[in-house]
């Protein structure tokens, strides 16, 4: 044959060659008695030979409908496991997709919590500043900033967007940083971002014009790098690094904290509403959360 019969009646060929009965092959398929033998006879045809031996009240399977269903049911089976593999990757692994500063230094830190209460959830997680269509990619959420206001999407406020100058307390010494003024005769990292003068001017200080050159990093992850080993000050977020601070190697010099407008959530696309895995994924992130709330000001726990 050029080319395979219709499923339709290979599928009813192989319930009725299974059950050696059209009456049972109807039930399961939901089909008629009637439908089953017509598909059937049309697979015949196309066959060439008789794949059934009909006799009063019953049917049983000839030489050649032998030879044919063994091979037929096995790939049936083959196409429902691979079918139960899809559902149960799809099922078993969260794909998360999330900004690089938040997800590197605060999701990153936590991550393994989840996974401890949820073997059997497997955990990709992948860092890119870029906004990725999750309708058309396989990550299942995403950790986005901005406005939670994305269509077609459902949106869950973690916290504002918050930013202080924070180094290394041997830096904080070696320059005698003891006011926020203090800051402008030091190095500081990506001093053109119009964010320095913003925290300048959250505290109290004339906004300086922008500074060119210098050293620019576009996310956090290498600025705390760089300021742990002592080079510089940067704009971060202290709840990013809570463990850093605690162990002495970032202090936050100032109280003060300049927020952009934006906030951290939690997305996914409306059709995936109810979906275990990310169910368990949205209260563990509510749990973490909570546990932050004492750490900052009340503002930064409510959405704009």
């Amino acid at each position: 044959m050029d080319r395979l019969p219709p499923l339709t009646a290979i599928r009813a060929f192989e319930a009725a060659g299974r059950h050696e009965n059209f009456s049972r092959a109807a039930e399961e398929l939901g089909m008629t008695q009637a439908a089953i033998s017509y598909q059937i006879r049309q697979l015949e045809d196309r066959v060439g030979r008789a794949l059934f031996v009909r006799g009063k009240g019953r049917v049983r399977l000839s030489e050649a409908g032998l030879r044919l269903l063994p091979a037929i049911s096995a790939a049936f089976g083959g196409m429902a496991e691979a079918f139960a593999a899809i559902r149960e990757e799809d099922h078993e692994v969260l794909s998360i997709t999330s900004l690089t500063s938040i997800g590197g230094a605060w999701l990153g830190a936590r991550i393994g919590r989840f996974q401890l209460r949820h073997p059997d959830i497997a955990v990709r997680l992948s860092l890119s500043n870029d906004v990725i269509d999750l309708s058309a990619s396989s990550f299942d959420v995403a950790i986005r900033a901005g406005k939670g206001n994305w269509p077609g999407m459902r949106s869950e406020f973690l916290f504002r967007q918050h930013l202080t100058p924070m180094c290394s307390p041997a830096f904080l010494e070696m320059h005698a940083i003891r006011r926020p003024e203090d800051l402008l005769r030091v190095e500081r990292l990506t001093p053109d971002d119009p964010w320095w003068s913003a925290w300048f001017e959250a505290a109290g200080v004339d906004a300086p014009p922008l500074q060119r050159g210098g050293m620019y990093m576009d996310n956090q992850l290498p600025e705390a790098s760089v300021v742990m080993s002592g080079f510089g000050v940067a704009l971060m977020s202290p709840l990013f690094w809570r463990a850093e601070m605690a162990s002495g190697r970032l202090v936050q010099p100032f109280e003060t904290l300049y927020m952009p407008g934006n906030s951290h959530w939690l997305v996914h696309p409306d059709g995936r509403v109810g979906l275990r895995k990310i169910e368990r994924l949205r209260e563990w992130l509510r749990e973490e959360v909570a546990a932050d709330k004492g750490s900052l000001p009340a503002e930064v726990w409510e959405p704009f």
